[in-house]
């Protein structure tokens, strides 16, 4: 009885923690949300936009105080992720605003794109032209953080701090040995010598022909990075060249300033001083005022309602058929419907940031947009990457728009079916069964394919490749014999893109906007993004446990989650894909 009421007492009190805890989580959510919700920023004289270059940059923000909270819990930044938006947003009021005398950018470890950091870099160089300034500062740079800050007026560092300057280097994970190990091969069929996202299922390093297209798309990107550093810093290419060769990262910090990389070695309580110098017509007695990129975000747009509308279709993440944290088929569809329908939308500009996915889902999205740009001028920005079904769901636009070192082409198809027979016998399972055809068991998981079902499979994805090819061929206005030389999988950089046709114009997604507003001959209009923010509230409730999964597997895994990632992609893998290896983590 003793060891009864004992346990009773246990689990009555772990009850009651339990609630206590969920209680203090619900209303910190409240508190955020609470917070999340508060009046517009009113800007004042003398006031420097402060952007903390800290988290993970994302195409678009999303309504999310669960940051915060998860942040303080796992003991990392309140905010861990940036809508690139949002900052373009930011730094064109900054740009206008008379209030806003400059740019501070604080901090240097903001994960992201190279394509998107080129975007931000372009935006604050247009900034610039206000003659307004901007000041970095950093303990410590990463390379992509460097080359967003290298156009800064003033690049500040610690002393003591480490600005990482090396070079490109790019790798990927092989599976194929662990799988040999489980007794499992993946049967694979595919079309294109170039598409190398299968590789790492069959073999234990990169093919020929991927070593070469990585070598080539990574230089590409290096070089781009090069020139413009070197016409920011005024520092030529060769040099910066041989300074990352140094591997600027271990070498003495005022090598930095030596080197011409950097401007001044201050602590970060002599930042003031140095910001003070470059505000224009600040007087003695007049204080700055720092506003954070949150509180930019909410400086009320001046622009006047406008009856013409720009939509801006947000495409990002993999093609899935009916599911999935990217691009969902049947969601994506019914967006782009939707703005095909609305009237007061005279032009449509189709963002695009995706490594491909679904073969047959990326059918569905072109069918979709085909029928939209029959009644409306159609232009594609095209973001980190727009690769293989990214690249599917943008060539049928009008033109399509790209940074140098965004990642696109991969026009190519492939098939996976696991055998799993060799773990069925390690394991000690057998299986047998009737039939009442010939094929009736066909494409099992249990055994090989046989040269019938091998030849069946391959022909499908021979058809799927023929489409894909087609569907190029006819929104380049291009022969198919033309788009054939430079498909067979092969991942193209923007700047290479645009020498071969698959691309028209480098820029952003401004610069495509105003393709899109020249296009529908508009004079006054207004933007509108789709599809539209779900308020937090709605997410909260739809995706609350799954969210908390997410966020507690990448809090304590880390680096590590995209290994994770990749392994369950896998289980993702329905039918033929378009996609590229968009795995290969460039360094």
């Amino acid at each position: 009885m003793k060891q009864f009421l004992k346990f009773t007492l246990a689990t009555i009190v772990g009850v009651i923690i339990t609630t206590l805890l969920g209680l203090l989580i619900f209303f910190g959510i409240i508190g955020a949300v609470a917070s999340s919700s508060d009046s517009t920023t009113v800007l004042k004289p003398n006031s420097v936009y402060e952007l903390t270059l800290e988290g993970t940059l994302v195409d678009r923000s999303e309504d999310d105080p669960f940051s915060g909270a998860f942040g303080k819990f796992f003991g990392k930044a309140d905010e861990n992720s940036i809508g690139l938006d949002d900052v373009l947003a930011n730094i064109e009021k900054a740009k206008n605003d008379d209030n806003i005398v400059g740019i501070y950018l604080k901090g240097g470890s903001l994960v992201g794109g190279i394509a998107s950091i080129k975007e931000i870099r372009n935006a604050l160089i247009d900034f610039k032209k206000s003659g307004k300034f901007v000041v970095a500062y950093a303990d410590n740079y990463s390379q992509r953080m460097y080359y967003l800050v290298s156009v800064a007026d003033k690049i500040l560092i610690n002393p003591q701090g480490m600005l990482d300057f090396k070079g490109l280097s790019a790798q990927t994970m092989f599976l194929k040995n662990t799988l040999d190990k489980l007794g499992i091969e993946m049967q694979i069929v595919k079309v294109g010598t170039f598409k190398s996202a299968v590789e790492p299922l069959f073999m234990t390093k990169m093919s020929d022909a991927n070593r070469l297209q990585v070598n080539v798309f990574l230089n590409s990107i290096w070089n781009t990075l090069l020139k413009d550093v070197s016409v920011s810093r005024k520092v030529s290419v060769e040099k910066l060249n041989s300074y990352a060769d140094e591997m600027m990262m271990f070498q003495p910090t005022e090598k930095s300033k030596q080197y011409g990389l950097v401007d001044s070695l201050v602590y970060v309580d002599q930042v003031d001083s140095v910001i003070r110098k470059c505000a224009k017509d600040l007087k003695k007695d007049d204080k700055l005022v720092f506003v954070k990129h949150s509180a930019m975000t909410k400086v009320p747009d001046t622009e006047k309602f406008e009856k013409n509308k720009v939509a801006v279709i947000y495409a990002v993440g993999e093609i899935t058929d009916t599911d999935g944290d990217g691009i969902v088929a049947k969601d994506m569809v019914k967006t782009i419907n939707d703005v095909a329908k609305d009237s007061a939308v005279k032009a449509v500009v189709f963002r695009v940031s995706s490594p491909g996915g679904s073969a047959y889902a990326s059918e569905q999205i072109w069918h979709a947009l085909a029928m939209l740009k029959a009644k409306k001028p159609l232009i594609v920005s095209m973001g980190d990457y727009a690769a293989s079904g990214g690249y599917y769901i943008s060539c049928v636009a009008d033109k399509v728009v790209a940074q140098p070192n965004t990642i696109t082409g991969s026009i190519g198809i492939f098939g996976v079916i696991p055998n799993i027979k060799g773990l069925n016998e390690k394991l000690g399972i057998t299986y047998d069964g009737v039939k009442t055809n010939k094929m009736s068991d066909a494409i099992s998981v249990n055994r090989p394919f046989t040269p019938e079902e091998r030849d069946l499979m391959q022909n499908y994805v021979n058809r799927g490749y023929e489409l894909f090819v087609k569907r190029c061929a006819d929104g380049r206005k291009m022969t198919v014999e033309q788009i054939k030389a430079i498909a067979e999988g092969r991942v193209w950089t923007g700047e290479d893109a645009i020498k071969i046709g698959l691309v028209d114009k480098i820029g952003g997604l401004n610069d495509a906007i105003k393709l899109a507003v020249d296009k529908a001959k508009l004079k006054a209009y207004n933007i509108k993004e789709y599809p539209e923010k779900e308020d937090f509230t709605t997410k909260f409730m739809k995706n609350f446990s799954k969210d908390v999964e997410t966020r507690f597997m990448k809090a304590q895994l880390g680096e590590q989650y995209n290994t994770l990632k990749q392994i369950r992609n896998l289980e993702k893998m329905n039918g033929i894909q378009a996609r590229m290896s968009y795995d290969i983590t460039i360094q």
